[in-house]
Parts: C-alpha cells; sequence; structure tokens
C-alpha cells in the first residue's frame, strides 16, 4: 500500500499526487490531508476512479483509506 502525506499542501496537490500514485495500479493507497477541501476532492477523484474511500479523523487531520 502506497501511503502519501499531503498536510501544508492545498488543492489541487494532494490530487495530483493521489492521481500519480495510481498509476502504479495498486489496489490500497492511504492519503493524509489536513483541510476538508482536499478531504472532499481526493474523496470525489477516488470515487470517480472507481476506489471506496473511508475516512478518519483526527485532531483536525484527515485520513482517507482508498481501496478497490
Amino acid at each position: 500500500m502506497t501511503t502519501i502525506d499531503a498536510r501544508g499542501l492545498s488543492c489541487p496537490e494532494p490530487v495530483i499526487l493521489i492521481s500519480q500514485a495510481m498509476k502504479s495500479g495498486e489496489a490500497a493507497y492511504e492519503i493524509k490531508v489536513d483541510n476538508r477541501v482536499s478531504k472532499e476532492n481526493v474523496t470525489r477523484y477516488a470515487e470517480h476512479q472507481g476506489y471506496k474511500v473511508s475516512v478518519t479523523e483526527a485532531d483536525g487531520e484527515f485520513t482517507l483509506a482508498i481501496r478497490k
């Protein structure tokens, strides 16, 4: 599983990072973001690519588990 730390980055950077990672064709990814806009945009992008997304929040940071 690829893990991406996109904390401190604003959109579209987290979406670009997950898009590049998805080119590897893995079945699972994890990305950490620290704002709601990035969480929503990455979730929308991943779901559009056919992945399921589950989100956990802790201390204002979001961890998105993305799986086929």
